[in-house]
């Protein structure tokens, strides 16, 4: 299993599956990233958090506590 945390910058991945539950896996899928969705890692901050990320055509910025709940590959 490996994480939107994980992936490099630079890569391309397809999200598997979301973890979490309730109001935080909500505004996960709010905000575009649902299961079979393509996620660009653009960039990651110099102490990993937040990690940028292109999704559905749009910058999203993640807090690292997000990415580790979202299952790529």
């Amino acid at each position: 299993m490996q994480t939107l945390k994980e992936v490099p910058v630079g890569k391309s991945v397809s999200v598997v599956k979301l973890h979490g539950t309730g109001a935080i896996k909500r505004r996960i899928m709010d905000m575009g990233i649902t299961k079979g969705t393509e996620v660009y890692v653009r960039k990651v901050a110099p102490l990993g958090d937040p990690v940028e990320v292109t999704v559905r055509g749009y910058e999203l910025s993640l807090r690292k506590e997000d990415a580790k709940m979202i299952e790529v590959q």
